[in-house]
């Protein structure tokens, strides 16, 4: 069900965004450099928004948010649920599973930390 309404969300946002890029090119071009200024990709001078600017609600801006939010469907964690089987890096660098760390009957411990 999830899936459902995030496929809808993304089509409806993507059907309206194209929609407003036809009717309005010049406000939506100010607006999608705006978004480029968060994300810094205006700071790259070989890279313009002709190069990526036409591309935002396309068929294949779709499919890759909806592979996004699908895929962080799968690292929410619900009390009383089963927890995620979240990729992790190891220090050496080796892409593996959280649940890759669980061994017979003893609890996985998560200690996050930071430093600064």
């Amino acid at each position: 069900l999830q899936k459902i309404l995030i496929l809808l969300h993304v089509i409806l946002s993507v059907v309206v965004g194209k929609t407003l890029m036809v009717l309005f090119p010049n406000a939506m071009k100010r607006y999608i450099l705006k978004l480029g200024e968060k994300s810094r990709m205006n700071e790259n001078p070989k890279f313009s928004y002709e190069n990526w600017g036409p591309t935002f609600f396309s068929f294949r801006y779709l499919l890759f948010v909806l592979k996004v939010k699908w895929k962080r469907l799968e690292d929410e964690a619900y009390e009383g649920h089963p927890a995620p089987n979240t990729p992790v890096v190891t220090l050496s660098g080796e892409v593996c599973h959280l649940l890759d760390f669980v061994k017979d009957n003893r609890p996985l411990i998560l200690n996050f930390g930071s430093c600064t």
